[in-house]
């Protein structure tokens, strides 16, 4: 799937709305490329859908309608006065009814290496961590026992 126009990205969600909700979508929603960690967002007091343009481009179509029907799942809740929030009761059972995600997966892209392993000198538990760890300030969350570097 290539990088919709803001009119196709609009003709999209619409259709999504009308499919799934019946009840259409009359608001803004664009593609947003700072959104790193989420597929999309809703914010309520604009009424807009912000969408991560990095999951039409990495993912596979139905991740990425998922996204859109999860973040259309916080619109007409919204709109309705219902509990729009993912704790809420009105927010899961919507998800539930439509068949939405409750989390989108992670992007290829931003799979992390794990740079720096310890392990602990008592249980032997191993711990891999993206920054480094001061051994002689930390313990083992396991047994309390010291860490070192592997």
């Amino acid at each position: 799937m290539n990088l919709l126009n803001e009119k196709d990205l609009y003709a999209l969600v619409h259709d999504i709305s009308m499919t799934f909700f019946k009840k259409p979508f009359t608001d803004v929603v664009r593609f947003n490329s700072r959104l790193r960690t989420t597929g999309g967002r809703y914010i309520p007091t604009k009424r807009l859908l912000e969408l991560n343009p990095k999951y039409v481009l990495e993912m596979d179509e139905d991740e990425f309608i998922g996204i859109i029907k999860h973040e259309l799942c916080h619109y007409h809740l919204h709109i309705e006065g219902k509990g729009y929030k993912h704790g809420d009761r009105d927010f899961k059972s919507l998800l539930k009814a439509t068949g939405s995600p409750r989390h989108c997966n992670p992007l290829p892209s931003s799979k992390r290496e794990r740079k720096h392993h310890y392990s602990c000198r008592s249980c032997a538990h191993v711990y891999n961590r993206q920054r480094r760890v001061n051994v002689n300030k930390y313990r083992c969350g396991k047994c309390g026992g010291k860490l070192q570097l592997q």
